[in-house]
């Protein structure tokens, strides 16, 4: 099974706080439809003939794209891949592109995922983010899509942002819960250099969390969405039971997918590759026959520390039979000596061979990783 990512790059506005690759040049859309549905031709034998699985639509923000882009994308799919076996086809969206008629016309295409950037329900802190909605319209926003017949909503939260005290963040916590939707993603606020929060943060126009409340505000949305009945099926992410996110996951448990469009990456378990981050460059060498994007050759320590970047942050933990027979049984060996202590002080454990993050080695799970990671002398 294999997954496509593809990455629609057009929003209406910027949030202060985002460093994906994004444009509010909406006048290419045509142009780069043309160009995304090339790629996704040119490229059929990447996936080696696996079954798609998993489709995701990310950004920018997809819900800028119309009825007829949609389509357009999902015949070139159809034709060059084929949608049997997709399972899960997702779309991220913004609740205020959420109309009655927008959620109306989602329902009549291969979608069945909506998942939906939210980030906080206080309405000043959305205004500072620039965000183009309300707590209102978010709210409003996951009615409509349960009107139109979705069964599988997602919704991202921000924590540890400008502001942020344990009241507010109890408070985003119990309306996220109220909207009974079957995942949350919830993740903490970083500072990425080049963006506007980032260059607000140095003016001393905002401050940065204390670490002290960071601990409290992520032990705060374990209990929440845990006593909630969601399961904690990776550091930043919540699920009703069996409601993960496929795509996602397939992230982390190292199965190939495509990724079609600027900067897009793409994995086919030995080589890493991306797109250039910039639509005219894109566009242009999609038009003139030679993408423009570059490789990276995995080692085996490499393609190690990938496994184990990304298995221990989930619920299934690290397949150390799957690390022996891939790896050898020398870096399976530096990780069950690196991993001794962590399993003796319980921040680590063993549970039918796979190595696991109990719920105190989350806290310190930065670290833990970094440790269990082979780093060359």
């Amino acid at each position: 099974m294999a997954g496509i990512y593809i990455h629609i790059p057009f929003c209406k506005t910027r949030c202060i706080y985002c460093d994906f690759y994004s444009t509010t040049r909406s006048e290419l859309k045509p142009r780069y439809i043309r160009a995304l549905c090339r790629e996704l031709t040119e490229r059929k034998e990447y996936l080696k003939g696996e079954a798609v699985e998993t489709i995701y639509f990310g950004g920018g923000t997809p819900s800028q794209l119309s009825e007829e882009d949609f389509k357009e994308i999902f015949k070139t799919i159809e034709q060059v891949y084929g949608m049997k076996e997709a399972k899960e086809i997702t779309l991220e969206a913004n609740p205020d592109d959420l109309t009655e008629e927008y959620t109306g016309m989602l329902s009549t295409l291969p979608f069945n995922r909506i998942s939906m950037g939210i980030q906080t329900f206080d309405d000043t802190t959305l205004q500072l983010l620039n965000r183009r909605h309300n707590a209102a319209q978010a709210i409003e926003a996951v009615g409509r899509c349960r009107r139109a017949g979705f069964r599988n909503i997602s919704i991202d939260l921000i924590y540890g942002l400008p502001g942020e005290t344990d009241e507010r963040w109890k408070r985003d916590l119990q309306q996220a819960v109220s909207l009974e939707v079957e995942h949350i993603s919830a993740y903490h606020l970083t500072y990425e250099e080049g963006t506007p929060i980032y260059s607000m943060l140095q003016s001393h126009r905002i401050r940065e969390v204390d670490e002290e409340s960071s601990v409290h505000f992520f032990s705060a949305l374990i209990d929440a969405l845990t006593a909630a009945g969601y399961k904690h099926y990776e550091i930043s992410n919540f699920c009703k039971p069996g409601m993960y996110s496929r795509h996602n996951t397939s992230y982390w448990r190292g199965i190939p997918y495509l990724g079609c469009g600027p900067s897009a990456h793409s994995f086919n378990t030995l080589t890493r590759e991306w797109n250039v981050a910039s639509l005219e460059k894109y566009m242009r060498s999609i038009e003139e026959g030679h993408r423009e994007f570059e490789t990276e050759y995995r080692d085996i320590a490499t393609r190690y520390n990938e496994c184990i970047m990304t298995a221990i942050r989930t619920m299934w933990g690290v397949p150390m039979q799957y690390v022996e027979q891939t790896f050898g049984t020398e870096l399976w060996q530096y990780c069950m000596d690196m991993a001794s202590p962590y399993l003796k002080s319980g921040k680590l454990e063993l549970k039918d061979d796979y190595l696991c993050l109990t719920r105190e080695g989350i806290f310190t799970s930065d670290g833990i990783i970094s440790d269990l990671m082979f780093v060359e002398e």
